[in-house]
């Protein structure tokens, strides 16, 4: 699968997809045949709208994680040029990776486990806790939101809209192997319709597993309870809009992406970026 290969490149990282696996760990860590520890890769979700957003919540994951992980941004441009995406944007795709998140199975060679993340979150602990909670018997795992947004417009103006299991696929867990997720060939991505997608149609319901929701805290929703630690957020989820848009600036714990931002920049400057 040259294609993938190339998508990591393009993202200044050299990934070999060609290491064989001697041993899968139910923790979602993955050994090759040297005996030495392979990186967790994450695909976050890219528009260039918000190439910010995605600078942070990359920034936010590496600096915390005390595992190896890889980063890529999952850009549409580059899907369309490599021929994996070619799907006409629809008039409420609010971003530009509403579908083509659903690649991540395939952009990981259906190999091991690998996250999807939108690039509106800010991640404030370890990414190896989330890995942790890996169970083998799922297809997939995520936080199983029962949220209504009241709201009729996000982000920037965007049309916000309602349906069953919504924001479950904002952050997923996928177990890339498994023979169900298999079936998200770039042709299935591309003609099968939101409610399949984003409702996890192509799953029996016992196959998605449960992550609790501080790992995908929805600013405007999920609360945080006086003297109760496990509801302490992992990982911000700006569904509604980010402080990198104006309008958004002032949000609910909007001060601790603005302190990430000015941290990112001042290590973007140390390192010549």
């Amino acid at each position: 699968m040259a294609g993938v290969a190339d998508l990591h490149r393009s993202n200044g990282v050299e990934v070999n997809n060609s290491d064989p696996i001697s041993k899968n760990l139910s923790n979602g860590h993955e050994i090759n045949e040297n005996g030495n520890l392979q990186s967790f890769k994450i695909f976050v979700g890219y528009d260039p709208n918000e190439d910010i957003a995605y600078e942070v919540c990359r920034y936010s994951l590496l600096k915390r994680a005390s595992i190896p992980i890889e980063v890529f941004p999952i850009k549409q441009s580059e899907l369309r040029e490599m021929g994996i995406y070619w799907r006409e944007r629809g008039k409420l795709e609010s971003t530009e990776f509403s579908f083509s998140r659903f690649l991540t199975p395939y952009l990981a060679n259906y190999e091991g486990w690998a996250m999807f993340v939108d690039c509106d979150f800010l991640y404030l602990d370890d990414i190896k806790k989330l890995v942790d909670l890996i169970d083998d018997k799922y297809a997939i795992m995520c936080v199983q939101h029962d949220y209504t947004p009241k709201e009729t417009t996000k982000m920037d103006g965007a049309v916000q809209t309602v349906y069953p299991r919504k924001n479950w696929s904002s952050m997923v867990l996928y177990n890339c192997g498994n023979p169900k997720n298999k079936s998200l060939t770039p042709e299935v991505v591309n003609k099968e319709t939101g409610a399949y997608l984003h409702r996890f149609q192509w799953l029996n319901d016992d196959e998605i597993g449960e992550i609790p929701f501080v790992w995908n805290f929805l600013v405007g929703h999920n609360k945080v309870v006086e003297g109760d630690e496990s509801t302490l957020p992992k990982a911000i989820h700006y569904t509604l809009g980010g402080p990198w848009f104006k309008e958004w600036k002032d949000c609910e714990f909007g001060d601790l992406w603005l302190n990430e931002l000015e941290e990112y920049k001042k290590a973007a400057v140390k390192n010549g970026d």
